[in-house]
């Protein structure tokens, strides 16, 4: 197994890792910065109300994005079981 080889592997596994966690991670982040502005703005001080709008637009968003985020992590393993043998070298 080659330094680039490896490189490569590393580089896929990555794209992907980042390519499945970014609709979850992106709404999570923009609804948590919409209750922020929304405690500023009200002087609500209740550190657990942002628990509740991050749940449901995870849940929504893995409901919506689900089948792209398996498929593409079954398109990365078909991709990793194919290439082992000539990883194997």
């Amino acid at each position: 197994m080659t330094d680039a080889a490896v490189i490569t592997l590393a580089q896929d596994a990555l794209t992907t890792t980042l390519m499945v966690a970014a609709p979850i991670l992106i709404v999570s982040l923009a609804i948590g910065m919409l209750v922020s502005v929304f405690q500023a703005m009200t002087q609500i001080n209740e550190v657990t109300l942002t628990f509740v709008p991050k749940i449901f637009g995870v849940f929504a968003i893995s409901a919506i994005f689900g089948p792209w985020m398996i498929g593409t992590m079954v398109n990365y393993t078909t991709r990793l079981f194919a290439a082992l043998p000539d990883l194997a070298r």
